[in-house]
C-alpha cells in the first residue's frame, strides 16, 4: 500500500464581516511571556500572536497548547472561544485535553497493541485495556522548544519535540514540529510535521473544545447548530473501539448532513456524542469540508476543512464541542481503514483549517 502521510496544518481563518482589516505590518506582533514552572522545574513560556486586525491566539510551550483564541462576535466584541485552564499547574493536573496537541496517536487503539511488518508493539494502557490519545503522557504533557517567527503578513511560533523510541511503547524516534501561524488574512494555521527512524504509527490532532458563544459565559453547546459533511461513520463496541464496519448516518441521531441543533440530536441519542465520521472527499491532499458550526446568539460561524479522512465529534464536556480531525480510531488494527503508518524517509503531513465568519 502506498502510504500517504502529510505536515499537519491546523488552519483557522477568520473572515468576520464586522471587521475593517488593517494591512499595517506594524500591528503584527508575537510576544513571549512566562507561563510558570512545572513540577519538575521546567520553565514554560506563553506566546501571544496578534495580527493587524486585532485577532489573537496564545500558545504554550508546555504541551503545545492552544490556551486562548479571541474572535469578535457580530457586534465586533472579541471573546475567547476555546475552553481551558487558568494556570500551568491546572494544565499539569488536569485530565481534560483542553487545547491539547495530542500524539502520538489521537483516539483509541484496541488492546493497546498493534503490529507493523509482523512485529507486535504493546503501548501504554490508559483507557481500560486500550490506549487513548497517546497514553498516560500525551504530547500535551511534554515541554516543546519554541522559535518565534515574523514576516510582513504573519507572525508564528514554531515548536519542536522529539518523542524517543519506546516512549509510551511506540517504536522509533519521532521528530515532531508544530507551527502556529497567525496571518493578516485572519487565519490561524497549525502545521504539524514528523519524521521517524523506525516504522511507527502517527495521528496528531488538536483537541480544542469550542464554545462559539464564548468560553467564559458558562453556557453549553446544546444550542449550537451543526452540519457534518459525512454520510457514513464507524460504529463502535465496548470501550469506544470500532467494530470495523462502516454504516450510513441516515435515520439515526448521527445524521448531521443538514444543519441541526446539537441538543435535539443528543436527546435522541440519549448520550454524549463521541463518534468518528467519514468525511466526504476527505483523505486527499486537497482539503475537504468536514463540518460547520453556527452559534445564533453571538453570530459566530466556524467551518472545519481538512485533508484527514475522519473527524471525531465529541460533546463529553457539555460546555464545549470537539471536532478532532484525524485517522479513524484503531486504524493500526484495521486494514480496511486508511493507514496511519509512517516509515523512515517519509514525512508526516496533515492540514486542517477552521474558517470563521458571521451569520448572514
Amino acid at each position: 500500500m502506498n502510504v500517504r502521510i502529510t505536515i499537519v496544518a491546523l488552519t483557522l481563518i477568520f473572515c468576520l464581516t464586522c471587521w475593517t482589516p488593517s494591512r499595517s505590518s506594524a500591528a503584527l506582533s508575537v510576544e513571549k511571556s512566562d507561563f510558570g514552572t512545572t513540577r519538575d522545574n521546567q520553565k514554560a513560556e506563553l506566546y501571544t500572536l496578534t495580527n493587524a486586525n486585532g485577532m489573537s491566539a496564545k500558545i504554550s510551550t508546555y504541551g503545545a497548547l492552544l490556551v486562548e483564541l479571541d474572535v469578535p462576535d457580530k457586534t465586533g466584541k472579541p471573546a475567547n472561544i476555546v475552553l481551558g485552564y487558568t494556570t500551568l499547574a491546572e494544565y499539569e493536573r488536569g485530565g481534560s485535553f483542553y487545547g491539547a496537541l495530542v500524539g502520538r496517536y489521537a483516539n483509541r487503539i484496541a488492546g493497546a497493541k498493534f503490529s507493523i511488518d509482523g512485529t507486535e508493539y504493546n503501548v501504554t494502557k490508559n483507557s481500560g485495556p486500550h490506549i487513548l490519545h497517546g497514553g498516560r503522557k500525551s504530547f500535551n504533557k511534554v515541554m516543546w522548544k519554541a522559535e518565534p517567527l515574523k514576516d510582513e503578513n504573519s507572525v508564528a511560533v514554531r515548536l519542536t519535540y522529539r518523542s524517543v523510541d519506546g516512549e509510551e511503547g511506540f517504536p522509533g524516534n519521532l521528530d515532531t514540529t508544530v507551527t502556529y501561524t497567525l496571518t493578516n488574512s485572519n487565519e490561524l494555521r497549525i502545521d504539524y510535521g514528523a519524521t521517524t527512524d523506525k516504522p511507527t504509527v502517527v495521528s496528531l490532532t488538536n483537541h480544542s473544545y469550542f464554545n462559539l458563544a464564548g468560553a467564559a459565559d458558562g453556557g453549553n453547546i446544546a444550542g449550537h447548530i451543526l452540519t457534518i459533511n459525512a454520510d457514513t461513520y464507524t460504529p463502535t463496541a465496548a470501550g469506544g473501539i470500532p467494530t470495523g464496519e462502516i454504516k450510513p448516518v441516515k435515520d439515526t441521531p448521527l445524521d448531521f448532513t443538514q444543519p441541526a441543533v446539537i441538543g435535539e440530536h443528543q436527546a435522541k441519542l440519549k448520550a454524549a456524542f463521541d463518534h468518528n465520521f467519514i468525511i466526504k472527499g476527505g483523505g486527499t491532499d486537497k482539503p475537504a469540508l468536514a463540518a460547520r458550526v453556527e452559534e445564533p446568539t453571538s453570530g459566530r460561524v466556524m467551518e472545519v476543512w481538512t485533508t484527514y479522512p475522519g473527524v471525531q465529534f465529541y460533546t463529553g464536556n457539555a460546555r464545549g464541542l470537539c471536532l478532532e480531525t484525524e485517522f479513524y480510531p484503531d486504524s493500526p488494527n484495521r486494514p480496511n481503514f486508511p493507514s496511519p503508518i509512517l516509515r523512515p524517509g517519509q514525512t508526516y503531513k496533515q492540514s486542517t483549517s477552521l474558517k470563521f465568519s458571521l451569520v448572514k
